[in-house]
Protein backbone atom coordinates (compact mmCIF):
# COMPACT_ATOMS: atom_id res chain seq x y z
CA UNK A 1 0.00 0.00 0.00
CA UNK A 2 1.16 3.13 -0.82
CA UNK A 3 0.22 5.76 2.19
CA UNK A 4 1.20 8.71 -0.04
CA UNK A 5 -1.93 8.25 -2.37
CA UNK A 6 -4.84 7.60 -0.60
CA UNK A 7 -7.07 6.28 -3.07
CA UNK A 8 -8.44 2.97 -3.39
CA UNK A 9 -7.62 2.16 -7.35
CA UNK A 10 -9.62 -1.14 -6.82
CA UNK A 11 -13.25 0.79 -6.95
CA UNK A 12 -12.42 1.96 -10.37
CA UNK A 13 -15.44 1.65 -12.83
CA UNK A 14 -13.69 1.59 -16.17
CA UNK A 15 -10.62 -0.57 -16.89
CA UNK A 16 -7.78 0.15 -19.34
CA UNK A 17 -7.93 -2.99 -21.51
CA UNK A 18 -5.43 -4.04 -24.33
CA UNK A 19 -8.36 -4.72 -26.83
CA UNK A 20 -8.97 -0.82 -26.52
CA UNK A 21 -5.76 0.25 -26.93
CA UNK A 22 -5.19 -1.92 -29.87
CA UNK A 23 -8.47 -0.56 -31.31
CA UNK A 24 -7.62 3.07 -31.58
CA UNK A 25 -3.69 2.31 -32.78
CA UNK A 26 -5.39 -0.15 -35.55
CA UNK A 27 -7.80 2.93 -36.25
CA UNK A 28 -4.94 5.89 -35.90
CA UNK A 29 -2.80 4.30 -38.10
CA UNK A 30 -4.76 2.41 -40.88
CA UNK A 31 -3.89 2.83 -44.44
CA UNK A 32 -6.80 5.78 -45.20
CA UNK A 33 -4.78 7.72 -42.31
CA UNK A 34 -1.60 8.64 -44.21
CA UNK A 35 0.56 8.90 -41.62
CA UNK A 36 -1.85 11.60 -39.72
CA UNK A 37 -0.04 14.44 -41.21
CA UNK A 38 -1.17 17.76 -40.18
CA UNK A 39 -3.71 19.87 -42.38
CA UNK A 40 -7.15 18.54 -44.53
CA UNK A 41 -9.50 15.77 -44.44
CA UNK A 42 -7.60 12.97 -43.15
CA UNK A 43 -6.31 15.25 -40.08
CA UNK A 44 -10.24 16.54 -39.11
CA UNK A 45 -11.49 12.41 -39.13
CA UNK A 46 -8.61 11.63 -36.50
CA UNK A 47 -10.37 15.42 -34.57
CA UNK A 48 -13.52 13.75 -35.07
CA UNK A 49 -12.55 10.24 -33.95
CA UNK A 50 -10.74 11.93 -30.62
CA UNK A 51 -13.83 14.21 -29.92
CA UNK A 52 -16.40 11.15 -30.54
CA UNK A 53 -14.04 9.15 -27.97
CA UNK A 54 -14.38 11.69 -25.38
CA UNK A 55 -17.79 11.80 -25.64
CA UNK A 56 -18.10 8.60 -25.38
CA UNK A 57 -16.66 8.21 -22.12
CA UNK A 58 -18.81 11.48 -20.68
CA UNK A 59 -15.98 13.60 -20.89
CA UNK A 60 -17.02 17.04 -21.77
CA UNK A 61 -15.72 20.09 -23.88
CA UNK A 62 -14.06 23.01 -21.97
CA UNK A 63 -15.72 26.45 -22.76
CA UNK A 64 -18.14 24.49 -25.18
CA UNK A 65 -16.06 23.40 -28.21
CA UNK A 66 -13.24 20.24 -28.10
CA UNK A 67 -11.17 22.07 -30.74
CA UNK A 68 -8.71 24.79 -30.28
CA UNK A 69 -7.59 25.72 -34.11
CA UNK A 70 -4.44 27.18 -34.96
CA UNK A 71 -2.24 26.97 -37.85
CA UNK A 72 1.22 25.97 -39.06
CA UNK A 73 3.75 26.19 -41.28
CA UNK A 74 4.74 22.25 -41.95
CA UNK A 75 8.66 21.49 -42.16
CA UNK A 76 10.74 21.15 -45.11
CA UNK A 77 14.44 19.91 -45.29
CA UNK A 78 17.09 23.25 -46.06
CA UNK A 79 16.75 24.39 -49.23
CA UNK A 80 13.31 22.49 -50.28
CA UNK A 81 10.55 24.89 -51.39
CA UNK A 82 8.25 26.07 -48.51
CA UNK A 83 4.88 24.25 -48.01
CA UNK A 84 1.65 26.35 -47.69
CA UNK A 85 0.14 26.53 -43.84
CA UNK A 86 -1.89 24.69 -42.71
CA UNK A 87 -5.37 24.72 -40.47
CA UNK A 88 -5.16 22.21 -37.25
CA UNK A 89 -6.50 21.62 -34.23
CA UNK A 90 -5.76 20.61 -30.34
CA UNK A 91 -8.51 18.24 -28.82
CA UNK A 92 -9.26 19.42 -25.11
CA UNK A 93 -11.60 17.31 -22.69
CA UNK A 94 -12.78 18.29 -19.24
CA UNK A 95 -12.86 16.43 -16.11
CA UNK A 96 -13.96 18.88 -13.33
CA UNK A 97 -12.26 17.95 -9.74
CA UNK A 98 -14.96 17.72 -7.12
CA UNK A 99 -12.51 20.25 -3.85
CA UNK A 100 -14.40 23.44 -3.74
CA UNK A 101 -10.21 24.85 -4.01
CA UNK A 102 -8.15 22.74 -5.47
CA UNK A 103 -11.04 22.03 -8.38
CA UNK A 104 -9.54 25.17 -9.78
CA UNK A 105 -6.18 23.65 -10.15
CA UNK A 106 -5.29 21.27 -13.14
CA UNK A 107 -3.44 18.22 -13.95
CA UNK A 108 -2.83 18.26 -17.95
CA UNK A 109 -2.82 14.71 -19.47
CA UNK A 110 -1.11 15.30 -23.05
CA UNK A 111 -0.26 13.01 -26.21
CA UNK A 112 0.02 14.40 -30.04
CA UNK A 113 -1.75 12.75 -32.62
CA UNK A 114 -0.04 13.99 -35.71
CA UNK A 115 2.83 11.94 -37.55
CA UNK A 116 5.04 12.50 -40.54
CA UNK A 117 2.97 11.76 -42.65
CA UNK A 118 4.45 10.37 -46.16
CA UNK A 119 7.99 11.31 -45.45
CA UNK A 120 10.37 12.86 -46.77
CA UNK A 121 10.72 15.94 -44.18
CA UNK A 122 13.59 16.69 -41.97
CA UNK A 123 12.55 14.11 -39.31
CA UNK A 124 12.08 11.29 -41.25
CA UNK A 125 14.93 8.62 -40.38
CA UNK A 126 14.64 7.02 -43.98
CA UNK A 127 14.39 8.27 -47.24
CA UNK A 128 11.30 5.98 -48.50
CA UNK A 129 8.47 8.17 -49.46
CA UNK A 130 5.79 5.81 -47.81
CA UNK A 131 3.21 6.30 -45.08
CA UNK A 132 4.89 6.36 -41.94
CA UNK A 133 2.58 4.88 -39.57
CA UNK A 134 3.82 6.10 -36.34
CA UNK A 135 2.15 3.29 -34.64
CA UNK A 136 4.24 4.14 -31.22
CA UNK A 137 4.89 7.64 -32.31
CA UNK A 138 2.15 8.57 -31.22
CA UNK A 139 -0.67 6.89 -31.74
CA UNK A 140 0.66 4.73 -29.01
CA UNK A 141 0.27 7.65 -26.54
CA UNK A 142 -3.04 9.04 -28.04
CA UNK A 143 -4.67 5.73 -27.42
CA UNK A 144 -3.28 5.83 -23.65
CA UNK A 145 -4.56 9.35 -23.36
CA UNK A 146 -8.17 7.42 -24.60
CA UNK A 147 -8.09 4.80 -21.92
CA UNK A 148 -6.88 6.74 -18.86
CA UNK A 149 -9.34 9.39 -19.92
CA UNK A 150 -12.11 7.12 -19.67
CA UNK A 151 -10.73 5.71 -16.81
CA UNK A 152 -10.52 8.74 -14.73
CA UNK A 153 -14.22 9.59 -15.87
CA UNK A 154 -15.48 6.77 -14.50
CA UNK A 155 -13.46 7.68 -11.51
CA UNK A 156 -14.37 11.11 -11.51
CA UNK A 157 -15.73 11.18 -7.54
CA UNK A 158 -12.41 10.65 -6.15
CA UNK A 159 -10.88 13.84 -8.34
CA UNK A 160 -9.89 17.09 -6.07
CA UNK A 161 -8.49 18.62 -8.97
CA UNK A 162 -9.39 18.94 -12.34
CA UNK A 163 -7.78 17.20 -15.27
CA UNK A 164 -7.02 18.74 -18.73
CA UNK A 165 -6.84 16.22 -21.44
CA UNK A 166 -5.25 17.55 -24.60
CA UNK A 167 -4.17 15.83 -28.13
CA UNK A 168 -1.68 18.12 -29.54
CA UNK A 169 -1.79 18.37 -33.34
CA UNK A 170 1.38 19.14 -35.23
CA UNK A 171 4.08 18.05 -32.69
CA UNK A 172 6.11 16.62 -35.27
CA UNK A 173 5.90 20.58 -37.08
CA UNK A 174 8.17 21.56 -34.08
CA UNK A 175 6.15 20.91 -30.71
CA UNK A 176 3.58 23.28 -32.61
CA UNK A 177 0.27 22.82 -31.03
CA UNK A 178 1.78 22.44 -27.16
CA UNK A 179 3.04 26.19 -27.63
CA UNK A 180 -0.18 27.22 -28.70
CA UNK A 181 -1.38 25.95 -26.11
CA UNK A 182 0.86 27.56 -23.49
CA UNK A 183 0.43 30.54 -25.44
CA UNK A 184 -3.64 30.64 -25.30
CA UNK A 185 -4.10 28.99 -22.63
CA UNK A 186 -7.75 28.20 -21.58
CA UNK A 187 -6.89 28.20 -18.11
CA UNK A 188 -4.60 30.71 -16.61
CA UNK A 189 -1.36 29.12 -16.53
CA UNK A 190 -0.71 29.50 -12.62
CA UNK A 191 -3.59 26.97 -12.31
CA UNK A 192 -2.14 24.45 -14.20
CA UNK A 193 0.01 22.41 -11.56
CA UNK A 194 1.60 19.21 -13.59
CA UNK A 195 2.05 18.79 -16.91
CA UNK A 196 2.20 14.60 -17.66
CA UNK A 197 3.07 14.16 -21.66
CA UNK A 198 2.96 10.56 -23.37
CA UNK A 199 4.90 10.42 -26.53
CA UNK A 200 5.85 6.67 -27.34
CA UNK A 201 4.48 4.10 -24.75
CA UNK A 202 4.09 1.28 -26.58
CA UNK A 203 7.09 -0.66 -26.56
CA UNK A 204 7.81 -1.75 -23.07
CA UNK A 205 10.81 -3.83 -23.12
CA UNK A 206 11.78 -7.09 -21.54
CA UNK A 207 13.40 -5.30 -18.62
CA UNK A 208 10.22 -3.43 -18.21
CA UNK A 209 11.80 0.23 -18.18
CA UNK A 210 9.75 3.01 -17.99
CA UNK A 211 11.86 6.16 -18.68
CA UNK A 212 10.62 9.61 -17.92
CA UNK A 213 11.98 13.43 -17.61
CA UNK A 214 11.21 16.14 -15.29
CA UNK A 215 10.39 14.17 -12.02
CA UNK A 216 12.11 16.81 -10.34
CA UNK A 217 9.81 19.70 -10.98
CA UNK A 218 7.34 19.14 -8.47
CA UNK A 219 8.22 18.11 -4.74
CA UNK A 220 8.41 14.25 -4.30
CA UNK A 221 8.00 13.52 -7.78
CA UNK A 222 10.70 10.96 -7.59
CA UNK A 223 10.14 9.17 -5.24
CA UNK A 224 6.36 8.89 -5.93
CA UNK A 225 7.27 7.73 -9.17
CA UNK A 226 9.76 5.33 -7.93
CA UNK A 227 6.65 3.91 -5.85
CA UNK A 228 4.16 3.33 -8.00
CA UNK A 229 6.11 1.05 -10.01
CA UNK A 230 6.31 -1.95 -8.56
CA UNK A 231 3.05 -2.94 -7.94
CA UNK A 232 2.95 -2.92 -11.71
CA UNK A 233 6.23 -4.83 -12.00
CA UNK A 234 7.46 -1.77 -13.41
CA UNK A 235 11.58 -0.48 -13.30
CA UNK A 236 11.20 3.05 -14.04
CA UNK A 237 13.86 4.99 -15.22
CA UNK A 238 13.36 8.09 -13.65
CA UNK A 239 15.31 11.56 -14.08
CA UNK A 240 14.87 14.41 -12.04
CA UNK A 241 15.45 17.12 -15.09
CA UNK A 242 16.62 15.70 -18.85
CA UNK A 243 13.30 17.67 -19.84
CA UNK A 244 13.38 17.90 -23.91
CA UNK A 245 11.93 16.33 -26.76
CA UNK A 246 8.09 16.80 -26.60
CA UNK A 247 5.37 18.45 -26.10
CA UNK A 248 6.01 19.12 -22.15
CA UNK A 249 8.72 21.16 -22.49
CA UNK A 250 6.41 23.89 -23.95
CA UNK A 251 4.97 23.87 -20.67
CA UNK A 252 8.17 23.49 -18.63
CA UNK A 253 9.30 26.90 -20.49
CA UNK A 254 6.18 28.23 -18.67
CA UNK A 255 7.37 27.27 -15.42
CA UNK A 256 4.85 24.25 -14.82
CA UNK A 257 6.48 21.01 -13.46
CA UNK A 258 6.44 18.38 -15.92
CA UNK A 259 6.71 14.52 -16.35
CA UNK A 260 7.57 13.37 -19.95
CA UNK A 261 7.03 9.50 -20.07
CA UNK A 262 8.65 7.02 -22.42
CA UNK A 263 9.35 3.40 -23.01
CA UNK A 264 12.19 4.34 -24.61
CA UNK A 265 13.76 4.48 -28.86
CA UNK A 266 13.92 1.84 -31.45
CA UNK A 267 15.41 0.97 -35.04
CA UNK A 268 11.65 2.01 -36.46
CA UNK A 269 11.61 5.54 -35.06
CA UNK A 270 10.47 8.03 -37.69
CA UNK A 271 10.36 5.52 -40.69
CA UNK A 272 7.77 3.55 -42.65
CA UNK A 273 8.84 0.42 -39.87
CA UNK A 274 6.56 2.08 -37.09
CA UNK A 275 3.67 -0.73 -36.96
CA UNK A 276 0.89 -1.91 -35.29
CA UNK A 277 2.38 -5.33 -35.05
CA UNK A 278 6.12 -3.81 -33.01
CA UNK A 279 3.37 -2.41 -30.03
CA UNK A 280 3.41 -4.14 -26.64
CA UNK A 281 -0.05 -3.79 -25.92
CA UNK A 282 0.23 -5.94 -22.48
CA UNK A 283 3.02 -3.31 -21.63
CA UNK A 284 1.31 -0.30 -22.87
CA UNK A 285 -1.35 -1.21 -20.13
CA UNK A 286 0.93 -1.21 -17.71
CA UNK A 287 2.09 1.90 -18.69
CA UNK A 288 -0.98 3.36 -19.01
CA UNK A 289 -2.27 2.36 -15.10
CA UNK A 290 0.90 3.68 -14.07
CA UNK A 291 0.40 6.94 -15.55
CA UNK A 292 -3.93 6.48 -14.72
CA UNK A 293 -2.14 5.97 -10.72
CA UNK A 294 0.35 9.08 -11.31
CA UNK A 295 -2.67 11.23 -11.70
CA UNK A 296 -4.91 9.94 -8.88
CA UNK A 297 -2.06 10.71 -6.20
CA UNK A 298 -1.62 14.73 -7.52
CA UNK A 299 -5.73 15.27 -8.65
CA UNK A 300 -6.85 12.58 -6.08
CA UNK A 301 -5.24 14.60 -3.01
CA UNK A 302 -3.62 17.77 -1.80
CA UNK A 303 -0.34 16.76 -2.76
CA UNK A 304 1.73 19.60 -2.80
CA UNK A 305 2.32 20.81 -5.91
CA UNK A 306 4.78 24.04 -6.65
CA UNK A 307 7.51 24.46 -9.74
CA UNK A 308 10.87 23.26 -9.13
CA UNK A 309 13.68 23.94 -11.75
CA UNK A 310 15.73 22.00 -13.19
CA UNK A 311 19.22 22.52 -15.07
Amino acid sequence: MIVVLGVNFSTAQADITEKELEDHIIFLTSENKLGRYPGGKVNRKIVSYIIRDFKKSGIPAFNRSYKQTFKTKLRVKEGEEPKKEVKTWNVIGLIEGNEPILKNEYIVLGAHYDHLGMGGGPSSKSDNIAIHYGADDNASGTSALLEIAEKLMANKSDLKRSILLVAFGAEEQGLVGSRYFVENSVVPLSQIKLMINMDMVGRLNNENHVYMGGAGTFPGGMELMKELAPPLGLSPIVHAGSVGGSDHVSFYKKDISVLGIHTGGHPQYHTPEDTVEHINFEGQKLVSEYIYNAIMAVAGSDYKMEFIYQD
